[in-house]
Order: structure tokens, then C-alpha cells, then sequence
């Protein structure tokens, strides 16, 4: 069996930048069942719980008032990629939006909530490791 490894905010854990969780019922049954193992990217960084929302700003990632935090959060993500690969890996189920784990669309970096194409950087990591990426709103099938 392989496993997923999925954005622990979708398994229930409350590690969002606002301390909050985005609980999937579908990711939760697959953490429950050992079909899928909860990641944070950002937990992995060394970043605090809350912390300062963030958004990608061309190859950095800065918060609202101008910290550049990419250090941890790419830290963050080769551990988290490093992991996957541990554990075979050949999916992954990441929290949408995010500029960690962001599948398709991110927010521009202007914090106006505008999104644009894109993708979170633990998202492109695992791409280039040949790891299909999914949102949680791409799942909802899966259960089904």
C-alpha cells in the first residue's frame, strides 16, 4: 500500500498561520485508516502556531509587513519532501491556496486576496519528484 501524505490541516490538526485546522472527513478517515500521513511544511520550518499570515512575492516568501520568512518555509518543505520519500509516497493531498502547499492557484503576494496561477513551494518539490499533487476540493471523488 502506499501512502498520502496529506496537509495536516486537512487531518484535523490546528496548524494554519491563524491556529485554526481545515478538517476534510474524507483526509481524516485516510490518516485514520494508516492510508495517509499528516504533514506541516510550515510546523517542520520551525514556525510558530499562530504566525504571520504569508503570501510567495516572486521567489520569496514575505509576510504582510515585509518579513522575508523563505528560509523556513523551504526548510520546511525538504524536510516534509524528505519524508514523502521515506515513506513512498506517490500522491499527496495539500491544502489549497497556500504558499506551501498550494496546488494550481496561490495568492498573488499583494494581500489583496487576489489568487493567480501558481503553486505552493513543497507543492513544486514534490512535482519535480514525480508526486501527483491534489487540492482537497479535487478528493471530494475519491470517497465515493
Amino acid at each position: 500500500m502506499t501512502v498520502i501524505v496529506v496537509s495536516a490541516c486537512l487531518a484535523g490538526v490546528e496548524c494554519r498561520y491563524d491556529g485554526q485546522a481545515f478538517p476534510v472527513s474524507l483526509v481524516i478517515q485516510m490518516v485514520k485508516k494508516g492510508q495517509a500521513i499528516p504533514l506541516c511544511p510550515e510546523i517542520l520550518g520551525n514556525l510558530p502556531v499562530p504566525r504571520l499570515s504569508v503570501e510567495q512575492c516572486g521567489s520569496k516568501i514575505v509576510s504582510r509587513e515585509g518579513h522575508d520568512v523563505t528560509v523556513n518555509y523551504v526548510t520546511g518543505a525538504k524536510i516534509a519532501l524528505h519524508i514523502a520519500k521515506l515513506v513512498g509516497c506517490k500522491k499527496a493531498i495539500l491544502k489549497s491556496k497556500s504558499p506551501t502547499c498550494g496546488c494550481g492557484m496561490i495568492y498573488d503576494g499583494t494581500f489583496s486576496g487576489k489568487l493567480i496561477e501558481g503553486e505552493g513551494i513543497f507543492t513544486k518539490m514534490l512535482r519535480q519528484e514525480n508526486i501527483e499533487v491534489y487540492t482537497e476540493d479535487e478528493i471530494q471523488e475519491w470517497g465515493k
